[in-house]
């Protein structure tokens, strides 16, 4: 099994920590109470993270695991003749170059609806699964779209307080709506540095029942719907609604109503307890393939084989921005105006050194990504009907080099062979 990472911390302020200290406060006034051999399994949970922090990493094994399952029957994705391609041998050379030499497992292109090249480095082979860390975020944006096309979720404006009903009469958590859930403004304590067992920010990730302690103990600092603010307890209760909404386990309704209807291969999901629930905002175990496959999904606007999967103008919402991060739609990063640098906290918190560097507008204004930890990224790219995947271990950090969001989409859309009268999309605005 790969190596799985605890999901993106920030580096926040002094204002953030302070916000981070209420939190903690609040959860110490907390009433709810679990059992010794809850609280015992905790606590190994906790002590393999910190030691697996002490090298870089985080968690590299968890128990349980629950299957879900793929399309046994799934055909390989067309792949193009050599030669036969859109886009030229050199550019897609150097852009393999660039994933190999920035510690990547699997490398993927996907353009006009064949694979133009797909190589993995190390010991990945095909078929193998990988820590998914904030990849599995744009999946709870799909899992929701599904859900409400299938009449579960009325919209992205209903309160999840109709279906977590230990909501209903709060103040605040009565105001959190589904699309908070999916576009970081639920009010939630923003996420934190986390080093001690009693943590809010540690058992809502670590502990056997995570999802009672999001419900009913996780602070809740702003107004939902007034601020943008990354936290992974958000993510984490989609898991909760899907299975609220529809009555199936997430891992169950992923597998069924997304993995199988795409053709896509299955793995594992992150389980809290046995029979328990499902961390939906980082522990998806699934083949490089898979995400590939949910990038093809929104590029052709919710659709696979000509049948609609997600509501129509759905997609469109997930690329859109809002008033408090322009960056980020729904389980998506979105190209926006330019950046030299654009980060995953709060836009106006978030220090310089923690935000990933873009050296060049991208060449399609069009475009959006999926971005988790590690620099793990699908560029999802309309306008140029591709997909670009990048998965793996941290890009190495070395003096004067890091990694470039921009390097990757803007190498392979310079070297595509356009046909006569084809133009080039209209590259991302400068202010």
């Amino acid at each position: 099994m790969k190596h799985i990472h605890l999901q993106r911390t920030v580096v926040l302020s002094l204002v953030s920590l302070a916000v981070a200290a209420v939190g903690a406060l609040a959860y110490a006034g907390a009433s709810r109470t679990f059992t010794a051999e809850e609280e015992v399994l905790y606590q190994q949970r906790f002590e393999k993270l910190v030691a697996g922090m002490r090298y870089g990493l985080g968690l590299e094994t968890y128990d349980p695991l629950e299957k879900v399952e793929g399309d046994t029957r799934s055909r390989l994705l067309p792949t193009v003749a050599q030669g036969q391609g859109s886009i030229e041998a050199s550019a897609l050379e150097q852009a393999r170059d660039y994933a190999r030499n920035n510690n990547s497992s699997a490398f993927m292109v996907w353009r006009n609806g064949r694979i133009e090249t797909a190589v993995y480095f190390k010991d990945m082979k095909p078929g193998d699964t990988l820590a998914s860390r904030s990849l599995a975020k744009p999946m709870t944006a799909v899992a929701v779209g599904r859900a409400i096309a299938l009449g579960k979720i009325r919209s992205l404006d209903q309160p999840v307080a109709d279906f977590v009903t230990e909501w209903q009469g709060d103040p605040r958590r009565s105001k959190i709506l589904v699309r908070h859930l999916l576009d970081m403004r639920s009010g939630f304590l923003p996420q934190a540095p986390a080093t001690t067992q009693e943590d809010i920010l540690n058992r809502a990730y670590l502990h056997p029942r995570h999802d009672e302690i999001i419900i009913h103990d996780y602070p809740v600092v702003d107004e939902p719907g007034t601020i943008y603010e990354y936290n992974n307890a958000t993510s984490e209760l989609v898991a909760v609604l899907i299975e609220r909404a529809t009555g199936v386990r997430y891992g169950e309704f992923l597998s069924r109503e997304v993995l199988k209807k795409i053709g896509s291969p299955g793995g594992e999901i992150w389980v809290n307890r046995p029979g328990g629930v499902a961390h939906a905002g980082c522990c998806l175990m699934l083949p490089p393939e898979a995400w590939l496959r949910l990038g093809i999904l929104v590029m052709q606007d919710g659709r696979w084989q000509g049948k609609r999967l997600l509501p129509e103008g759905y997609v469109n919402e997930m690329r859109r921005g809002t008033m408090h991060n322009p960056y980020y739609g729904l389980g998506v990063y979105v190209a926006g105006r330019y950046t030299a640098r654009r980060g995953f906290a709060n836009p106006a918190r978030e220090p310089e050194a923690r935000r990933v560097l873009h050296s060049e507008p991208y060449l399609a204004e069009d475009l959006f990504l999926f971005d988790g930890n590690a620099n793990q990224v699908v560029y999802v790219i309309p306008s140029e009907k591709m997909v670009v995947l990048r998965v793996g271990n941290n890009p190495p950090r070395a003096a004067g080099q890091e990694w470039d969001n921009a390097f990757l989409p803007n190498t392979l859309m310079r070297g595509i062979r356009r046909t006569a009268g084809e133009t080039a999309p209209k590259p991302q605005p400068r202010d």
